[in-house]
């Protein structure tokens, strides 16, 4: 009896022991690593491929969404412990090609959808300049994303998981909205003023470049995004370098980075003026323009109004066409 037991309890422990994991496997063409990397917030895992181009592994997750990287590309994934994933997927067709099959196919299957239902809103947005439309746009993706994950058969905590990310994009779209608005009442007006601490020494002002144009790029030394932009601006300033306008960089960093700010520019050799707010997110400046995320471009006029308070970023060739323009 006691050894029918014992037979019935390691029987269950190693069906806990699966359910406890997620079990995850891939099989990549033309893959962009031998690595791929699944992660969030709090997570971090690499999975190594073999010299077929297949990766295997299981583990244990937090319900919840992930990005899955591939060296170059970079998906969302759905991952559930007990869940067991075989993903398939050409890496010069990125988009196009992913897929998976086995339990969790439908949740992350829907995700790869959006993906592509995503990436075609975003390209129709660009056609469209009308703030109003580019919210129908919007919400009507949302919409139907509500509507096709009352499916029964998606994970439950999926659908509440997916359904607080939409409400979370409509509250950040009526937000947008607001600023969109606020944007427009600002053009034209004279611009609020800044007095920070330059990297070079001393304190500038706004008002010590009157008489030329001032593009100002609000960053941070952890944004990402941010450091991304740094080599188009540079390029930028070289462009203009001589013209009537200046090039001005003031961060956000917390007081506690200020050394941090100071050996970055000093060791990526940043051009252009570089500035520290007083009070990162709430200096005067930064709230007057309502900036709540990074990075951010304005242009400012010789006279020191308003031309666009969320101008062109540098890697965006919209910037140089403008400049042309007023340099002209």
């Amino acid at each position: 009896m006691k050894k029918i037991v014992w037979v019935f309890l390691f029987a269950f422990a190693g069906v806990y022991a699966q359910a406890d994991k997620v079990k995850f496997a891939a099989k990549i063409e033309n893959r962009n690593s031998d690595s791929l990397v699944i992660r969030s917030q709090k997570f971090t895992k690499v999975i190594k491929s073999d010299t077929k181009g297949n990766f295997k592994d299981a583990f244990a997750v937090e319900p919840g969404f992930y990005q899955l990287f591939d060296g170059t590309e970079v998906a969302s994934v759905y991952l559930k412990n007990g869940f067991d994933l075989n993903m398939t997927m050409n890496a010069k067709q990125f988009d196009e090609t992913l897929s998976f099959k086995g339990k969790g196919e439908k949740e992350n299957n829907f995700l790869a959808k959006m993906g592509m239902q995503n990436e075609t809103l975003g390209e129709k947005l660009k056609t469209v300049s009308d703030p109003a439309e580019q919210t129908k746009l919007i919400e009507g993706l949302l919409t139907k994303i509500e509507t096709d994950i009352k499916d029964p058969g998606m994970d439950e905590s999926f659908r509440s998981i997916l359904s607080q990310q939409i409400q979370g994009q409509r509250q950040q779209m009526g937000e947008m909205a607001a600023q969109s608005a606020k944007n427009e009442k600002m053009k034209g007006q004279s611009s609020p003023s800044f007095a920070y601490e330059n990297f070079k020494g001393g304190t500038t002002k706004l008002e010590d470049f009157k008489g030329k144009y001032v593009y100002v790029d609000v960053w941070a030394t952890w944004c990402g995004p941010c450091r991304q932009e740094i080599p188009f601006l540079q390029k930028v300033e070289e462009k203009y370098h001589g013209k009537k306008i200046e090039f001005v960089s003031i961060s956000v960093d917390q007081m506690k980075d200020h050394e941090k700010w100071k050996k970055m520019v000093a060791d990526k050799s940043l051009g252009g003026v570089q500035l520290f707010a007083d009070k990162d997110w709430s200096s005067a400046f930064v709230q007057a323009y309502g900036i709540n995320s990074i990075p951010r471009f304005l242009l400012i006029g010789p006279d020191g109004k308003v031309i666009d308070p969320d101008a062109a970023r540098p890697s965006d060739p919209a910037l140089v066409e403008q400049l042309d323009k007023l340099l002209k």
